[in-house]
């Protein structure tokens, strides 16, 4: 697996800001109408409201801008690390377009910063965290929870068939 990891891996300019931090950046699952949506969720950041949100799909990640086009390298971590693990199919949520809902999921989640990520409505983390479970193989064995199949198993396949 870890073969794969290195393999799949593309140091770039988020990998390097990310490096000092928690080290690797995610991959973008939900591009452009790739499932993915951008929306603040009707304005409104109460409990309640949030609660639908981190609930309303099987991954949900809470960023700056979309997938499509991450406005921090946080996010576009986040981003890549999903979509090295082939995964396309997600809720993003762009908390810089309602204030309302900035606040309610750093409320919800008593944690400060942005992206936070959401697996089966629970909060993994944010981008430190998801690395730190995409290098020590957490993230695929928490997608094989969810019925999600990481890309990196087939990669990590092909490349024992070489």
């Amino acid at each position: 697996m870890r073969a794969a990891v290195r393999t799949g891996w593309r140091i770039g300019a988020a990998a390097a800001a990310l490096r000092g931090r928690a080290g690797r950046p995610l991959s973008q699952a939900a591009g452009e109408g790739g499932g993915a949506e951008s929306g603040g969720g009707g304005g409104s950041g109460s409990r309640e409201a949030v609660e639908r949100l981190v609930r309303e799909h099987p991954v949900v990640v809470f960023m700056k801008g979309s997938p499509a086009q991450p406005l921090c390298g946080f996010s576009n971590a986040v981003v890549q690390i999903l979509r090295l693990h082939g995964v396309e199919d997600y809720r993003a949520h762009d908390v810089l377009q309602d204030p309302d809902l900035l606040q309610g999921i750093k409320n919800y989640s008593n944690w400060p910063t942005i992206p936070q990520v959401y697996l089966n409505g629970e909060f993994v983390g944010g981008c430190d965290i998801l690395l730190q479970m995409h290098q020590n193989g957490d993230l695929v064995e928490e997608l094989k929870k969810l019925g999600i199949r990481s890309a990196l198993l087939d990669a990590e396949k092909d490349q024992e068939k070489k």
